[in-house]
């Protein structure tokens, strides 16, 4: 599935399946997304997806990323607990509420060049770079684009004509 398929915007479905959605939203920004090289320790170390807080996907995730890779690097799925992991993730979903924990985690992402998506309210608002959120019974996307910028992350135009921009 693609954007063009999704369209950037979806009909809200069940909880399993609106987590089954972000999961291919979340696997196409690494095609709207382009991380500069210094992302990589190597030319074929892995892409990395990592969830920290519950993980609220199950295997969607898995599934939407299997056998696929960036270049030459192959993509892979990892649940964190602790903050200092997120130096070796690219993308970096944030499934937490409390707004004090969440401006946490992004101040320990600052200056890395990792993607920050969440689903809590006002993401893109207290400096995270992807949140979703639901509009008139659909799921939609907020881009902080002055914060991906800082992260030097290119995110492309397709990507952000689909998302409100801030």
């Amino acid at each position: 599935m693609n954007f063009s398929q999704v369209n950037g915007i979806a009909q809200t479905p069940p909880p399993n399946a609106e987590y089954q959605l972000k999961a291919v939203f979340i696997y196409n920004f690494t095609r709207f997304v382009e991380w500069p090289p210094e992302a990589f320790e190597s030319y074929n170390d892995p892409f990395v997806i990592a969830i920290i807080g519950n993980d609220p996907f199950g295997t969607y995730l898995e599934q939407a990323v299997n056998g696929e890779s960036i270049g030459r690097h192959p993509i892979r799925v990892k649940r964190i607990e602790h903050l200092d992991n997120t130096e070796k993730c690219h993308i970096l979903f944030i499934n937490e509420k409390d707004p004090d924990k969440i401006k946490a985690i992004l101040d320990e992402a600052e200056n890395t060049n990792i993607l920050t998506v969440s689903d809590a309210a006002n993401f893109a608002d207290i400096g995270g770079m992807i949140g979703f959120y639901k509009e008139n019974n659909k799921i939609r996307m907020e881009i902080n684009a002055t914060v991906a910028r800082n992260a030097q992350l290119n995110i492309s135009s397709k990507l952000l004509r689909l998302a409100k921009v801030k």
